[in-house]
């Protein structure tokens, strides 16, 4: 009986061992499996989810799973894969002065260094895995000259509209201007907006003039101009499809995400029609609704006080694309940030900088995911400016209104085709209209409106 158990383990041992997948991947010669990935514990943690990413991707390609450490754990070996900017010599080496979404890739004698300020360095690793980790084996070779780049990108399926309440363009600037006066140890100090390829303006006003949010978060979810207080409804009281019910209609599916409440104004507007923006009973019952016949996903209302908000947010943000992407699906997301149009109207310039600075965090994440599913078009605009803040004669930073203005937003867009907002002025109907025509739908929105502001 022992004589049998002995030779049924040696058959399990030579079946595991003739069945394991061989290596059979290199880069520059090496075999993948020689290969460890460093990142910096001190840079940002999109070093760290680069290091991670590339890791389940060599995994998922060739059965190896090489392991990651931090640069300040262990000394440098002979293979490595430097992701961001840590202590190797080939980081210190690796400076091309990169400019906007540009990201560098090099080898320097056993290692490869990959390097993007802020969440580009996702667009690197998304590049060196499509380039340099071939499926199915082979051997590939990395420049030994440091090589620029751009993100790879591919027709629009993904649209993801990200609004900042009350964000005019001062609030945008607010890293430039508060710079001596901010901590930015975390590595942040420029809003990410300003790193996408495209950038415009937009006119806000509403058919009642100065727009609130509800007019303007019609006009970005619906395309049509239309009265404040009113929510995905025109002027007479219809309801008018907006870009989440679209969506569904095309086989997609939809979500919409705010630091405010589900039935604060912008996020309705994306999920609900109601004639007064102040009646939360109606909004909700549409809401229910909405979720019942297109499926909405509706994520709102997160506490802005807590202490450990960044982790809340960056977590319900994964939660939700998960849910949005599964099975390959194709979607269309709004997220909005609702805390710099309330610390606006307060004129507290600290906490409006606190809101944008949370923002600019889940620009980073969803541009992580822009980076590793490339047909994604990511939009950041507002709806208004709050506040009517601009700098005094000494370039301090001031409000010199506690409600909104009419002032143009900011449009700042990436993806294939988001050329389109690119140093141009457009009413802020037109960006509903653009989304929905890259979705396949021509005629969206008030077109009679439409037609006749593109004119002037």
């Amino acid at each position: 009986m022992k004589k049998l158990l002995s030779i049924l383990l040696l058959l399990s041992m030579l079946i595991s061992l003739f069945s394991c997948t061989p290596v059979n991947t290199s880069i520059n010669g090496v075999k993948i499996d020689k290969y460890s990935i460093v990142y910096s514990d001190e840079d940002l943690d999109y070093s760290k989810r680069a290091a991670e990413y590339i890791q389940a991707k060599i995994y998922e390609r060739t059965d190896v799973k090489i392991k990651i450490v931090e640069d300040s754990e262990k000394p440098a070996t002979d293979y490595e894969i430097v992701v961001g900017n840590t202590d190797r010599a080939i980081s210190k080496k690796l400076d091309a002065n990169c400019v906007g979404l540009e990201f560098t890739i090099m080898t320097d004698g056993n290692s490869i260094a990959l390097e993007g300020d802020y969440f580009i360095i996702a667009a690197a690793a998304y590049f060196f895995v499509e380039n340099y980790v071939p499926v199915g084996g082979g051997d590939s070779v990395v420049p030994a000259e440091a090589t620029v780049h751009t993100p790879i990108t591919k027709e629009a399926e993904n649209f993801i509209l990200l609004i900042g309440d009350g964000m005019g363009v001062y609030q945008t600037q607010m890293f430039d201007y508060m710079e001596n006066t901010v901590d930015y140890s975390d590595g942040e100090d420029l809003f990410y907006g300003y790193l996408l390829p495209f950038q415009g303006t937009s006119r806000t006003a509403s058919l009642s003039g100065v727009t609130d949010s509800a007019a303007g978060g019609t006009a970005l979810s619906c395309g049509i101009k239309t009265l404040n207080e009113h929510i995905g409804k025109d002027e007479n009281k219809n309801d008018i499809k907006s870009l989440t019910e679209l969506a569904y209609e095309l086989g997609m599916k939809a979500g919409v995400m705010s630091t405010e409440t589900d039935t604060g104004a912008t996020p309705a507007a994306f999920s609900a029609h109601a004639f007064d923006r102040d009646d939360k009973k109606d909004i909700r019952l549409s809401q229910v609704q909405s979720k019942q016949n297109f499926g909405t996903i509706i994520e709102c209302g997160f506490d802005y006080y807590k202490a450990n908000q960044l982790i809340d947010i960056e977590s319900n943000i994964e939660s939700v694309l998960s849910q949005l992407s599964e099975n390959d699906s194709n979607f269309f997301l709004m997220y909005e940030e609702a805390h710099i149009d309330k610390h606006c109207h307060n004129n507290n310039l600290d906490k409006a900088f606190n809101a944008i600075t949370r923002f600019n965090q889940a620009i980073g994440r969803f541009m992580e995911y822009a980076f590793y599913n490339p047909g994604t078009m990511v939009i950041i605009t507002a709806d208004h400016e709050t506040g009517d803040l601009y700098p005094d004669e000494n370039g301090v930073l001031q409000y010199h209104h506690d409600d909104h203005t009419g002032a143009n937003v900011k449009i700042f867009a990436y993806g294939e085709g988001a050329e389109l907002f690119n140093g141009v002025e457009i009413e802020n109907i037109q960006i509903a209209h653009t989304i929905a025509a890259f979705m396949g739908e021509e005629n969206f929105g008030d077109q009679s409106v439409y037609q006749s502001l593109t004119k002037k």
